[in-house]
């Protein structure tokens, strides 16, 4: 295999999907980088739900992220709350409105489609687009913004309960699922 063809293939279907996120964002008035910012809102957890760590998962400047969140905030699809523990910590969430954005544009639904008719529904190449993303990650020492329950913090303390050996605090199952900006693939 060719390494030119596999990143042209790699980049054109990147190209293909950011034009139907923007189709599908422009319904609600919104750029690609305001819905996957809104994605990742959606999917981590308790201690990645932060700008900082929103900055970091993009890869795109403070300013950039502050502009994008302040007009998600705007448009009332976003919350912004100071943490409890620490008042200079501000932690993301979605409103019901950011849900339904979401629900709405996110996958586009020309993806959704296509993958449905590859063999296995695109299991084989999920696993195989996995290794790939998890090798670059390692290759330029970024972190993985995988899910808890594939971390080698991850701890299982009995039937349905289960924490975090990093944080020494308890995860529930959704918490198990969702993406953190501390996450070690388990065996790494």
């Amino acid at each position: 295999m060719a390494v030119d063809r596999l990143y042209a293939l790699l980049e054109r279907i990147g190209n293909l999907l950011r034009t139907e996120e923007r189709a599908a964002g422009l319904r609600h008035g919104l750029q690609p980088v305001h819905l996957q910012a809104l994605r990742y809102v959606q999917s981590c957890n308790r201690y990645s739900n932060t700008p900082a760590a929103l900055t970091e998962y993009l890869g795109l400047t403070k300013g950039t992220v502050s502009q994008t969140l302040l007009l998600l905030e705007e448009k009332g699809l976003l919350r912004k709350e100071a943490s409890t523990e620490d008042r200079r910590v501000v932690h993301l969430s979605l409103t019901e409105a950011g849900r339904a954005v979401l629900d709405d544009a996110l996958p586009p639904a020309l993806f959704a489609r296509v993958l449905g008719g590859l063999p296995e529904g695109g299991r084989v190449l999920e696993e195989e687009l996995t290794g790939l993303l998890r090798s670059l990650q390692a290759a330029n020492a970024q972190r993985s913004f995988g899910a808890c329950a594939t971390c080698r913090h991850f701890r299982r303390e009995g039937p349905g309960r289960f924490s975090c050996g990093l944080t020494q605090e308890p995860l529930s199952r959704e918490d198990s699922l969702l993406l953190c900006r501390d996450h070690e693939a388990a065996g790494a």
